[in-house]
């Protein structure tokens, strides 16, 4: 089964690494950094993406996250317990703001778009990964208790402590879009994404479910709205 799994990889996924979400999102921050700007990722967390780490691509990193271990990140160059809603700087301190996986589980993403416009400096970027609600892993989760999430999380060999209740308020392309032009965004580019299921890798059935469902989806663009992954540049006017 795991020989056939494998194969499955390297027959139709030989072009997506492992966590190739989070290096897709990494090339993204790369194209808009540069050794002098200073950013912000919003919702940093513990530290244990590597692909988070741009302590040597930029001039500054803070971070900040409701999570206490952020203040224990070795990505950053400074760290804050804070909410998206309440940043902790002034006016103009960013570059550019960096959310990855963490639009889904925002209480108040109207909030959240206005005060990292209010941090950006003119012309800034604020750049988002996030799962779109309409996927069926989202659906899923929406239909499950968070003890679940924590124990199937611990089954892909995710530390439970890094497991969060989600409420996707802001997770599809019209409410992007919605929040950003409400703080006063310019939508530069909104993409939807739907590339080796990953959640479906876990056994040879439900891999073969998740390969036909992305075949399907990017055999047609009218699907988009049902692709796994939204990501998102906005700028700053």
């Amino acid at each position: 089964m795991e020989k056939l799994i494998k194969y499955w990889d390297k027959k139709y996924y030989s072009a997506y690494p492992d966590n190739w979400d989070n290096v897709l999102f990494r090339k993204l921050v790369l194209n808009h950094l540069s050794a002098d700007k200073k950013m912000l990722d919003l919702g940093a967390g513990a530290g244990i993406l590597p692909q988070m780490d741009f302590s040597k691509e930029a001039k500054f990193v803070c971070g900040v996250d409701l999570d206490k271990r952020v203040l224990n990140n070795p990505f950053l160059n400074e760290a804050k317990v804070a909410s998206a809603e309440c940043l902790p700087y002034p006016d103009q301190s960013f570059d550019l703001v960096a959310c990855n996986n963490v639009l889904e589980h925002l209480p108040n993403p109207a909030a959240a778009f206005k005060e990292v416009r209010r941090v950006l400096k003119d012309g800034g970027v604020f750049l988002i990964k996030t799962p779109n609600k309409f996927h069926y892993v989202p659906i899923f989760a929406r239909l499950t208790p968070h003890r679940f999430h924590k124990f199937y999380n611990k089954m892909r060999g995710r530390d439970e402590a890094d497991t969060f209740p989600v409420l996707y308020r802001a997770n599809s392309r019209n409410k992007i879009n919605y929040y950003a032009k409400e703080a006063g965004f310019i939508v530069e580019r909104l993409e939807s994404i739907e590339g080796r299921p990953e959640y479906l890798r876990i056994n040879c059935f439900t891999y073969a479910l998740g390969i036909i469902y992305e075949r399907i989806l990017n055999s047609c663009n009218l699907l988009n709205g049902f692709k796994v992954l939204l990501t998102a540049t906005l700028r700053k006017k």
